[in-house]
């Protein structure tokens, strides 16, 4: 896989990030966690000369479940994937601003992209087990990374963390295509974890699932941020304020480049916003 490690354009340095509390985009306050993992500031990209989103800062909490959401099209994946620098792999992408990832820039000419992408791991929106067995889904990172010994208790560890050990131990060599939609989803979630993340990034995992699986899957994340931090964009606001603890709302502005409008916690952004638009959007009234 090609990698990208370009020198951003970018001027605040990682020292001036997160010296105050970020705000959002029409200037009202932000709930700012202490002691983020993440830490977002002025970001804007772009897709060639359209812009995706515009001068977002945020703050992700630890160990914490956090829900971008939003309309379609406001930017939410872009700002998901810009995190672990999976845009990078886009031609015409850029990015301006700040990522800091426990204090230092993701986009640091020291970064090594590939130990970023293990220690910020990835879940997509429809689940890609790869065409091997549900063995080898598994321990496939562990492998890449050179690891030789402790695979079966690590591909154990991992599938018990994903709550999948019971269901899959008898058949660990059957293809990973062979289980359910659900299933699959819970595999690639044990396929991330077995690197040993700190973060892990859902795009819309659950956008694929039925009713039983998603409700799975949110009990997950409930379970893993025990040892992960957990960055979700969901359409599903019903998942969103059961799943999450914390919740940024982008929308976009008349340029179709999206902002943040509001963050703060999950229960105070759907019972009591402090932007018309953010209570407009979780009430349903539009988006």
């Amino acid at each position: 896989m090609a990698m990208n490690d370009r020198e951003p354009v970018t001027k605040p340095s990682v020292s001036q990030v997160g010296a105050s509390a970020p705000s959002s985009a029409t200037g009202a306050p932000a709930t700012s966690p202490t002691n983020p993992a993440l830490l977002l500031e002025n970001v804007s990209c772009w897709y060639g000369g359209f812009r995706a989103v515009r001068e977002v800062s945020l703050s992700i909490p630890r160990n914490k479940v956090t829900a971008l959401i939003g309309p379609s099209g406001c930017g939410k994946s872009t700002l998901l994937r810009s995190i672990n620098r999976m845009n990078d792999l886009v031609p015409g992408f850029r990015m301006e601003g700040e990522i800091a990832f426990e204090g230092t820039s993701v986009h640091a000419r020291a970064t090594d992209v590939i130990d970023l992408r293990r220690r910020v791991g990835m879940v997509f929106q429809k689940p890609n087990p790869f065409p091997k067995s549900i063995f080898e889904n598994v321990a496939f990172g562990l492998r890449l990374l050179g690891e030789t010994t402790g695979i079966d208790a690590l591909v154990e560890e991992s599938l018990r963390a994903a709550a999948l050990w019971d269901e899959v131990k008898d058949k660990l060599d059957q293809p990973g295509l062979s289980l359910s939609g659900g299933q699959q989803q819970r595999l690639c979630i044990a396929r991330a974890i077995a690197i040993r993340p700190e973060v892990i990034l859902m795009d819309e995992p659950c956008s694929a699932l039925d009713p039983k699986s998603t409700l799975q899957i949110e009990e997950l994340m409930r379970k893993l941020i025990r040892d992960y931090t957990i960055v979700i964009v969901t359409h599903n606001m019903q998942q969103a304020a059961r799943a999450s603890d914390y919740t940024v709302f982008l929308t976009m502005g008349d340029d179709r480049a999206g902002y943040v409008v509001e963050q703060g916690e999950t229960g105070k952004i759907f019972t009591a916003p402090q932007q018309q638009l953010t209570a407009d959007y979780v009430s349903g009234r539009f988006g």
